[in-house]
């Protein structure tokens, strides 16, 4: 099921362009380090969309494995959508109308 790119709700493409903003005004090299860890969260994603675990609102998530605290949640609409890089102390729910 292997496809070269993700489709991307608007507001998630959003969530991560504020991720970023966010680190850059900060640090330019945390800046790159989040945008890493966002490809290697897609790459893994794409790679094997059914490995991480399908949830009760019909997603699933994929924890960043890194000491970014964001979470990938995306769904499989046949191809792998992404519907929000979500912070984790963020409200929880924010993007569940997506």
């Amino acid at each position: 099921m292997a496809t070269s790119e993700p489709k991307w709700h608007p507001e998630a493409i959003l969530d991560a362009e504020d991720a970023r903003d966010w680190y850059t005004e900060r640090s330019p090299l945390a800046a790159r380090g989040f945008l890493l860890a966002l490809d290697e969260a897609i790459r893994a994603v794409l790679d094997a969309p059914l490995q991480w675990p399908l949830r009760n609102d019909e997603c699933r998530h994929y924890v960043f494995p890194s000491h970014y605290p964001y979470t990938l949640i995306y769904r499989l609409n046949p191809v792998v959508e992404v519907v929000a890089v979500m912070h984790q102390r963020r409200h929880p729910g924010y993007w569940r109308h997506r």
